[in-house]
């Protein structure tokens, strides 16, 4: 055995403080198997100890939640009897190590969040950041982390339907890989994680166990450095294959009632499942390590309570089941073994061919791991940005700029990769402002979308924190939908850094603020810290994935024009007009990264998004867009090039004509409305106190501003839809 030297203390994570309570709960020293027990349990990426104080401060209940936070993901009703099942989680270190197997098992292991509670996935979304464009490895990145999610939503048969992609060199040594599934259940038929029934049996199926992702939550605990491609061996491998078996095995167990709980093997293996099934249920486990199926010969209890093998499930048992429960797994040719049992001792016991090799306190680990109160300092305040002071560029040159930037340009060489038309329900395919699905048979669909502008975050969090939350709710609303719930994926960096920790508090308020006055709970999430390299921070990102419903899928908007002729309308207004401050045009035209982000207020963001839903569940709009990055001329762009219809623009906010076309104001839609029904529009608007502005009319075949005739819709399309194909072309060498 193992001699537990401080070095060999220090290479499981744990400081100096930490080991002396893992003397105090033990009453002894521990031995290897315990000390990395200990490790996983504690690390940052299972624990939370450096978020929880924060993460109980974000508002959790509602009246359609079934369950909120605490369990492998959120769950809400969504009416006639049904519950939308969903989270969104990072794989952001393995992904940058093994960018394909490293995304394509985070897709795997969010998968396994949502069916392991009974609900069958109907969507995969993901939100992603590279580096610089320019940096040598981005293009590397990009190809193996879209190839990975697309090769396992593809082969697993659920449709990736929606995400989002920035660029900015913050990500060059720490890329982020966000990965969201959403499910649908029975409300009757949800099932958790809380083990029960003293002598139960405790079974494990799916895969055999490797040594593939050993110490991957310790990893994802931890900056990078120098040595950080040669922890390839920490990154788990993924079989779409398998887990398709895996859904359909435990979905058809599920029909019966032989199942106590259940739960995923995600990060840390066999040791969370199993540990945080007995916390839950205040039970104890008695597990025999030798009866795990292994896919490699001399395997230790270390390694098998460690490894974090894809496609791998634990579930406890009722007595007698376990014949049945046998047949279905051995039909699907997948592993089934029974590994334990559940005690009243309150201690995981570790046996290994007959001789305890661990013996463990439950609660110490899983419930009672350390919570830090760091120190964290405000972001300074920045001064806003003064529209005289942004040279102003002609708008016919920064209009196909922009389109054609990097964070603005065309996903659909990502998108194409996708299956998105799986299973067939899918009505709002990618390129939307929220991706929307069929509830399967019936005429309701629910909406879907992942939203973060991490430059606003970086420049003000509280402020950042709130618009991530309210485009999210404006997506959804743009599309017809009544916002129900966010899953929250927070990324930030090292968080022992009082600038950086006080980065994070900052978005938890701000996301907080926006979550009760949208009436938008937080039900599920993931943190991801210490995304530094070389002590070089990621921006902050606090990714925020939301779901709503549409009552009847018939209602549904999209962003293309419809028609030429028809009036088109921004409805809402910030507090100003032309806000450039961490704008794209001042970044992308000016060169500028600084100023205050666009202030998000709250109360108008409700009235102006609830406005907007009624004109659409109401049949009075034939297209609604949400205006975010680019600003208004960006969004009415767009949606001219997702019709091929260009429209003529008259607009006078009274300041300058680059701030009002390319402002980023918050709580803005660009509709358009037949031109029948504009009187009726704008005193709806009128009555409720709600700005709406005629803006201009489509038609034609290219945009124009106040009488400037401007670029083809075809033109900017072409630079639109160019850029990443051409960039993802170019000459690795």
């Amino acid at each position: 055995m193992s001699e537990i030297t401080p070095e060999v203390v220090a290479q499981h994570g744990l400081s100096q403080d930490e080991y002396k309570l893992v003397l105090e709960i033990m009453g002894r020293e521990p031995n290897l198997t315990e000390l990395g027990i200990f490790s996983v349990m504690w690390s940052e990426h299972c624990s939370y100890k450096s978020s929880k104080k924060w993460l109980k401060t974000l508002p959790t209940t509602a009246p359609w939640v079934i369950c909120g936070p605490g369990e492998n993901a959120g769950v809400i009703d969504i009416g006639d009897g049904l519950a939308a099942i969903f989270k969104m989680e990072s794989h952001n270190h393995p992904s940058f190590i093994e960018p394909y197997q490293g995304a394509a098992t985070g897709v795997g292991g969010i998968l396994r969040d949502v069916f392991t509670m009974g609900a069958r996935p109907v969507a995969n979304l993901n939100a992603l950041r590279f580096g610089s464009p320019d940096h040598p490895k981005t293009r590397h990145l990009i190809s193996g982390v879209i190839a990975g999610i697309g090769g396992y939503g593809n082969c697993v048969g659920v449709p990736t339907v929606g995400g989002e992609v920035n660029f900015h060199p913050s990500y060059n040594g720490n890329i982020l890989v966000n990965a969201m599934t959403v499910g649908v259940a029975q409300q009757d038929k949800i099932f958790y994680s809380a083990a029960a029934g003293i002598g139960n049996p405790v079974v494990y199926v799916g895969s055999k166990t490797g040594r593939d992702g050993i110490h991957g939550a310790t990893m994802a605990s931890a900056e990078f450095n120098a040595d950080s491609e040669e922890k390839r061996p920490t990154v788990q491998v993924g079989d779409p294959f398998t887990e398709k078996l895996l859904i359909e095995a435990c979905l058809e167990l599920m029909d019966t009632d032989a199942i106590v709980a259940i739960q995923d093997m995600g990060a840390a293996g066999l040791t969370s499942s199993s540990f945080e099934m007995a916390s839950k249920g205040g039970m104890g486990v008695e597990l025999e390590l030798d009866k795990v199926p292994m896919r490699e010969a001399g395997m230790t209890p270390y390694e098998l309570m460690l490894s974090e093998s894809q496609e791998r499930m634990l579930i406890v048992l009722k007595p007698g089941k376990e014949d049945m429960a046998r047949a279905i797994f051995e039909k699907w040719e997948l592993d089934f073994a029974i590994i334990g049992t559940l005690t009243d001792s309150g201690r995981m016991v570790l046996k290994w061919h007959g001789e305890v090799v661990g013996d463990l306190p439950i609660d110490p680990l899983a419930a009672a791991s350390p919570e830090y109160d760091r120190p964290w300092i405000e972001s300074p305040k920045l001064p806003e940005i003064q529209a005289a002071d942004v040279p102003e560029t002609d708008w016919t040159v920064a209009l196909p700029t922009l389109l054609a930037s990097p964070d603005i340009a065309s996903r659909r060489w990502i998108w194409e990769q996708y299956d998105h038309m799986v299973m067939g329900d899918t009505v709002q395919r990618p390129g939307g402002d929220a991706a929307v699905v069929r509830l399967h048979g019936t005429t309701r669909g629910l909406a879907m979308t992942t939203d973060c502008t991490p430059r606003y975050v970086k420049a003000d969090p509280v402020q950042g924190g709130r618009q991530a939350v309210a485009e999210a709710w404006r997506n959804i609303t743009a599309v017809g939908g009544r916002p129900l719930a966010i899953t929250d994926n927070m990324n930030f960096g090292n968080p022992e850094k009082p600038l950086i920790m006080g980065q994070f508090v900052g978005s938890c308020q701000g996301i907080s603020e926006a979550c009760v006055a949208l009436d938008f709970p937080v039900v599920s999430g993931n943190v991801s810290l210490y995304n530094e390299t070389a002590g070089q921070a990621i921006l902050p990102t606090p990714a925020i994935g939301a779901v709503g419903l549409l009552d009847d899928i018939d209602t549904m908007t999209t962003v293309a024009f419809k028609a030429p002729s028809e009036a088109i309308v921004m409805i809402g207004q910030g507090e100003r007009s032309g806000w450039l401050g961490q704008s794209l045009y001042l970044r992308e035209i000016a060169g500028r990264e600084e100023g205050a982000p666009p202030p998000v207020d709250l109360a108008q963001e409700r009235t102006t998004g609830d406005f907007v839903r009624g004109l659409i569940t109401g049949g009075a709009l034939s297209a609604v867009h949400d205006v975010s990055d680019g600003g208004l001329l960006v969004a009415v762009a767009e949606m001219a090039m997702a019709s091929g219809i260009g429209a003529t623009l008259s607009v006078d906010f009274g300041g300058s004509l680059h701030a009002a076309l390319f402002g980023e104001d918050q709580g803005r839609y660009i509709v358009t409305v037949p031109e029948n029904g504009l009187a009726d529009l704008l005193g709806k608007a009128d009555a409720v106190g709600i700005s709406a502005r005629t803006i201009g009319v489509t038609g034609g075949l290219a945009i124009a501003v106040n009488d400037q005739a401007g670029p083809t819709v075809a033109d900017l399309r072409n630079a639109h839809e160019g850029w990443l194909p051409s960039y993802m072309a170019a000459n690795l060498g």
